[in-house]
Order: C-alpha cells, then structure tokens, then sequence
C-alpha cells in the first residue's frame, strides 16, 4: 500500500492511529510547532506568551524523567524525531561511551532565552506590545461608557 500524502485539511480524531499517523507523516515546517517548550513564569510575564520553539543555545529545566531537576544549554533540536539534547544529559552505552540523550519538549521548560536571533527578539517583543496595547484598550472602554 502506497504512503498517502500528508493531509493539510486534517482537523482531529480522537483515534490514536489518526493523530500518530498525522504526526509520523507531518512535514518539517508542521513539526515545528511539535517542539514549543513552555516558558517559565518570570519569562511568560515578560514576554506575554505561553510556549515558544526551542532554539539552540536556551536555558532548559527539566521537568519529568529520569533527568528532573537538572538544567543546561540546548545543544540541538531534531525537528525529525521531536527530541531536544542538552548539553550535560547523557546516556552511557554498554561500550563506556557516551551518547546526547534526546528528551521529548513537553517535558521541558525554558529558564532563559537565547536572543540572538533578531527576528525571534522582535517575535517575542511584538507580542509584549500588542498584549500592552490589548490591556489599555479594556482599561478605556469603560470610561467611554460612563460619559
């Protein structure tokens, strides 16, 4: 049977073989969204958002696994298996080397962001104004509604 493209339309299915399927045959650009890592609550109240994509070079804490607790810098992100490496977190195989051990994002929470990519500072900075902006509009329409 021949691999059926991916569906672009699928909206959701509460059947577990539809959602894997959806997720195993998902282009990069859609496996993006699959690594937004929770922020912390100091950097959600700074930047006004929940989840961003992990980058190489943040600050990750995590949080479930055989690895809670310890943090370190994200080495890299393999968008193809949905699994970050940190730098510090390793496997040691049968032979005595050792090897990145890739953990799911979901299980992650970034500590401190890397901004050295301009357009995810200005993303991040967008999304702080527009939420000021938001705040000011609800601050003032009861005002207009007294006069």
């Amino acid at each position: 049977m021949a691999k059926t493209a991916f569906a672009t339309t699928w909206n959701k299915s509460t059947q577990p073989r539809k959602q894997r399927k959806y997720r195993y045959n998902a282009p990069l650009h859609t496996r993006q969204k699959f690594v937004h890592v929770h922020l912390s609550p100091e950097l959600r109240a700074q930047h006004g958002t929940r989840a961003v994509m992990v980058k190489k070079g943040d600050k990750v804490k995590v949080m479930r696994g055989r690895f809670a607790k310890r943090e370190g810098k994200v080495d890299r992100v393999s968008l193809k298996y949905e699994k970050v490496h940190i730098v510090g977190i390793e496997q040691v195989k049968r032979d005595g080397s050792k090897m990145t051990y890739g953990l799911p994002p979901s299980n992650l929470m970034i500590v401190e962001l890397n901004l050295d990519d301009k357009k995810r500072k200005a993303k991040l900075t967008k999304k702080v104004d527009t939420a000021k902006s938001q705040s000011e509009n609800t601050e003032k329409k009861p005002e207009a509604l007294k006069k």
